[in-house]
């Protein structure tokens, strides 16, 4: 055992010496492909980021949502609509809420308006609580000042800022306003005992099913949107985006599969001469293969290593701006949150397989073909 890895230490400071007089070559090489790594791993962990976050998220989120339909388009409901549901057994609670979108024509953003349920976060009357994301919106920060709201040109709404929400909570409060019942109301000229739509808690996820068919059955007017299908909307918007943001990785993904195909089509003059002295001194095939495995190991790792490294602080320090806007979206206000890392082994070992095999399989066949070679014609 000790032979053995006493051999390929010899083997391995022979090939760094080697490397060495290519330094120039080889370290463009790994720059190259380093930027591969980066882009094909930036993708994945801003990804699987997202949808740690979304999980987060949904997991608080009510078992069922009722929405009223006309047309085929929401319409208000109304509140008999949730005692009928909080009738259905199984339903352990079920309550109407308010909630809309008010478009800014200052800044272009749609704000998300809703009438709070927790007592804690319910302004008083003519006061408003507002996420981080709509000063920076404005383009200036609260300080006591006033917010103004305009429905339609000539009318303007004036609310005073109680508070404005930090950005531990941006993912879920960037772009929202909290009122009163009755402000909302008087804002959106919302009826009484009219509502946006109904939500339900049941006491065992499991009959929920049964629960949605019940329901329907008894109110074909309505639309039952599950928690599970609003995680599947979701996870299909992010598998999209994070296949668009490999689509435009496309262009150093093709180079890289170009490169690779030329390098499985026989080595340089300069390597077959270097394989051939090889030959000549003695060195066996085995041997000669085992060093440019070493060779193209130590590229491969060397570019994953600083690839993977540069995606990780590129999505978890500078919070993925060069990719951000294309799998968070593009609207006006983006909530300031810190991702957290969702990296696990079969992602790393995802990324290796893709990355660093096809460079490490493609030099078997011409260092195997040179090295099995007569070394006098080798060297020719």
């Amino acid at each position: 055992m000790s032979t053995w890895l006493n051999r390929q230490r010899a083997l391995a400071d022979f090939t760094l010496a080697a490397m060495g007089r290519r330094r120039i070559k080889n370290a463009a090489l790994v720059m190259v492909y380093a930027l591969v790594v980066f882009l094909l791993a930036s993708a994945m962990f801003f990804a699987a980021s997202l949808r740690h976050e979304m999980h987060q998220v949904l997991a608080e989120a009510p078992e069922l949502t009722v929405q009223r339909l006309i047309m085929g388009r929401q319409d208000l409901i109304d509140a008999a609509a949730a005692e009928r549901i909080g009738a259905i057994r199984g339903v352990s609670q079920a309550r109407p809420r308010l909630w809309g979108y008010y478009y800014d024509r200052i800044s272009g953003a749609n704000y998300t308006v809703m009438v709070p349920d927790d007592p804690d976060l319910m302004p008083p009357p003519g006061e408003v609580m507002i996420g981080e994301g709509i000063p920076r919106a404005r383009g200036f920060t609260w300080d006591g000042a006033p917010l103004f709201l305009s429905r339609h040109l000539g009318d303007l709404q004036r609310f005073n800022v109680a508070r404005t929400f930090g950005t531990d909570s941006a993912l879920m409060s960037a772009d929202l306003i909290l009122m009163t019942e009755a402000d909302f109301r008087a804002f959106f000229g919302i009826p009484e005992g009219l509502f946006t739509d109904v939500v339900a808690r049941v006491r065992n996820p499991n009959e929920l099913g049964k629960i949605v068919e019940k329901a329907a059955i008894a109110n074909p007017d309505l639309r039952f949107v599950t928690r599970d299908d609003i995680e599947r909307t979701y996870q299909k918007l992010f598998d999209w985006r994070e296949g668009l943001m490999a689509a435009l990785a496309g262009a150093a993904v093709l180079a890289f599969v170009i490169f690779a195909a030329e390098k499985a089509s026989g080595l340089s003059a300069e390597e077959s001469r270097e394989i051939g002295i090889l030959k000549a001194i003695g060195w066996d095939t085995r041997d000669v293969i085992a060093m440019k495995l070493w060779e193209g190991g130590l590229v491969s790792f060397g570019a994953f290593l600083i690839g993977t490294i540069a995606a990780y602080a590129h999505v978890f320090v500078f919070k993925g701006a060069l990719f951000a806007p294309v799998l968070r979206g593009w609207a006006v206000i983006y909530p300031d949150f810190t991702l957290t890392p969702q990296i696990d082994g079969l992602q790393i070992l995802t990324l290796g397989l893709l990355t660093t095999l096809p460079y490490v399989a493609a030099t078997v066949v011409p260092i195997w073909r040179r090295a099995s070679a007569d070394p006098d014609a080798v060297m020719r």
